[in-house]
């Protein structure tokens, strides 16, 4: 920073636990750690959406006191934030995810936009353009889009006028290729009484057991694609919690359809991505048929360790598997666009696919040559070096940052916000 600007600037950020393994958190970290190693930043975190041993504030052992974190329930309450606000100064306020969890937060917008501007890095699934949010949207200085279809909807809604297209990355230092002979062993080992069927195609499914993750059903559709090919000749991993109360209880299903010889497995332990990197690499295909998913991390994920995709074509998804040009897997678009809601989201479009539409899906890619499984991997990474790298998310959180900082300043040096609007009556 210059000598005229060599005071650190003070960045407030609330969403999930940043060291907790959700997607939140894991981009929350990315983001973090990206504006650290310039040296121009401090952090305060309001680590929240997990169940906490003790609520003493946390430092790391790279980071020290440039970073400090918050243990919160949920994402905190409007009372913590006017307490962090005013011990910490910060500088900019950002946070993360769904706007559902922030209303009780723009409801003070009053109080806090006078001292500082908020960054709003937003996720949103589908259409129709959300007009209801809208109220919310014009409460943020800045509003970061992580996908093109986020994007979109936002512009049309809002009259914000900073509105960034910055989507997610993967580390495609951890999550890349292996050594072929360490996925073999690994493999050969990760099935009980061992792999009786090293040709056998493993398709690999990485979310949260949740209803719009159509994880019963995946289940069911996947029985019937075995079978037609064979029930030693594809196997399905699941990572996730099969009990999660907002979920439906996989292993009943899995026992109740006769798949608990090995035909249906569930990985349910938490483990650093080193490890589900390897998962990845000894999956031949990962599948997600959400029929909602803002970005879907796990599959670009998968794209970087070079592990084909089959997806649902809503949300993000739909511009991972594919750039417009070149597949990297195969897209499945939905055969219906409901119009769903509820009392916090009036409306807005569910992707559903059917049954005949999935298996011809997985069959295809079943069939495809092991060149052609390779060809598909390999073009995929290099979509995500393209256009999720890594290096370019942290440096774009930093250049987002201090634009906004210079923009619109803060506490004695706040501009561009005023503490009352005109309206014609």
């Amino acid at each position: 920073m210059s000598e005229t600007n060599s005071k650190k600037i003070k960045i407030l950020t609330l969403s999930d636990h940043p060291l907790s393994p959700s997607g939140v958190g894991t981009q929350t970290k990315y983001m973090i750690e990206g504006l650290l190693k310039t040296g121009d930043y401090e952090v305060v975190s309001l680590g929240g959406a997990v169940k906490h041993q003790n609520y003493q504030p946390m430092k790391t052992e790279e980071w020290g006191d440039a970073w400090t974190i918050y243990p919160v329930d949920g994402y905190g309450t409007q009372d913590v934030i006017r307490s962090v606000i005013r011990s910490e100064k910060p500088d900019i306020l950002w946070m993360m995810t769904d706007p559902r969890f922030w209303q009780w937060l723009w409801q003070m917008e009053d109080e806090i936009r006078p001292l500082v501007p908020i960054v709003y890095y937003h996720v949103w699934d589908n259409y129709p353009p959300p007009k209801y949010n809208k109220p919310a949207y014009d409460c943020n200085d800045t509003i970061v889009t992580i996908s093109r279809l986020t994007n979109e909807i936002v512009n049309a809604v809002t009259d914000v006028p900073d509105v960034v297209h910055h989507p997610h990355a993967v580390n495609t230092d951890i999550f890349k290729k292996l050594n072929p002979e360490d996925v073999k062993t690994f493999r050969e080992n990760s099935f009980e009484g061992g792999e009786k069927n090293p040709n056998r195609m493993v398709f690999f499914w990485n979310n949260r057991n949740a209803r719009r993750k159509q994880s019963g059903t995946l289940i069911y559709w996947f029985k019937e694609f075995l079978d037609k090919v064979g029930y030693d000749n594809a196997c399905l991993i699941m990572h996730t919690d099969p009990k999660d109360q907002h979920g439906q209880d996989l292993e009943h299903i899995i026992t109740e359809l006769g798949l608990h010889n090995g035909q249906v497995m569930i990985s349910r332990n938490k483990i650093p991505p080193e490890g589900l990197a390897m998962l990845y690499n000894m999956a031949d295909c990962t599948i997600n048929i959400s029929d909602a998913e803002g970005f879907g991390l796990a599959t670009l994920e998968s794209l970087a360790c070079e592990t084909p995709i089959i997806v649902n074509m809503t949300g993000g998804l739909q511009e991972q598997v594919t750039n417009g040009e070149d597949w990297f897997g195969i897209g499945i678009e939905p055969c219906s666009k409901a119009i769903i809601g509820s009392q916090e989201i009036p409306y807005i479009y569910e992707d559903r696919l059917n049954k005949e539409q999935f298996l011809e899906s997985i069959e295809k890619f079943y069939n495809l040559t092991k060149e052609q499984r390779e060809e598909l991997g390999q073009k995929g990474r290099e979509h995500v070096l393209k256009n999720y790298d890594f290096v370019n998310y942290q440096e774009g959180w930093d250049k987002i940052m201090k634009d906004v900082h210079q923009k619109h300043g803060s506490w004695d040096s706040r501009k561009g916000y005023d503490t009352w609007r005109h309206e014609e009556l």
